[in-house]
């Protein structure tokens, strides 16, 4: 048997935003090659915690450690955590007039290569690069010189997160509702892609409410988060008994 690396261990974890604990000791392992989703009620601390591992700096943490491949980042700066591979796709991705969707990630792209001391890329090499990628998530070119999500649908914001995650070949991604809003055709456009990115060398973390997410991409683990800690975790039938009874067979459970 195989020993997987360590990609993301959270130990014990507290959290706490305008004087209120949000996390209450939570432990979450996640593994090379492994595809983790995140369930509960809202209000549980899901999002929460999805923005605690990327270096948010409305949180506090006030208790516990986050170790990123053995290394302590628990109060490293976001963009530091970024660039040594750590991706969030936001729940409701901002919109930014007068910055064109491909200045952007080239700046993205460049940032974290600059970090990683190699070598910039050019607008044209750029270009060549960023095709490449669309095509393979089935975006048009023009979306490319829009200005970033504003009049974006959720569905091309959503892909454009995607498109994001792709390009910087993130090593553990965290994947905030990245289901929400979105018609079915789009929901499994995403997950195809989702799929795709997927490989032994990183993990992803999908936070959800839905089971179709979960039916699509077939996760390794499903959890579920109550009260800021998870209090189950186990496989996809957890989630097909939540759409089924809802959270309230998750006490017969424990």
């Amino acid at each position: 048997m195989i020993n997987k690396q360590q990609m993301l261990k959270i130990q014990n974890l507290h959290v706490n935003t305008n004087d209120k604990e949000i996390i209450a000791g939570l432990n979450l392992l996640v593994n090379q090659g492994e595809i983790h989703a995140i369930m509960g009620k809202n209000g549980s601390g899901k999002s929460t915690l999805a923005k605690v591992i990327s270096g948010h700096p409305s949180y506090q943490i006030t208790k516990g450690s986050i170790l990123f491949k053995d290394k302590d980042i628990t109060h490293e700066e976001p963009e530091n955590r970024s660039h040594q591979g750590i991706f969030l796709a936001f729940q409701y991705p901002i919109e930014v007039p007068g910055v064109s969707n491909i200045d952007f990630l080239r700046l993205a792209y460049n940032c974290k290569q600059k970090k990683l001391n190699k070598p910039e890329i050019d607008p044209l090499s750029f270009f060549k690069l960023i095709n490449n990628e669309i095509q393979d998530i089935n975006i048009n070119p023009l979306f490319l010189n829009r200005y970033l999500n504003e009049g974006f649908s959720g569905g091309e914001k959503k892909k454009n997160e995607i498109l994001q995650m792709c390009l910087l070949k993130s090593e553990l991604s965290i994947l905030d509702e990245i289901d929400s809003g979105l018609d079915v055709d789009a929901l499994k456009s995403i997950s195809s892609n989702i799929k795709k990115f997927a490989n032994k060398d990183n993990a992803i973390i999908l936070i959800t409410h839905y089971q179709k997410l979960i039916d699509y991409i077939k996760p390794d683990y499903v959890h579920v988060m109550d009260q800021g800690k998870i209090i189950l975790t186990g496989n996809a039938t957890i989630a097909s008994n939540i759409d089924k009874y809802g959270y309230e067979y998750i006490p017969l459970q424990k």
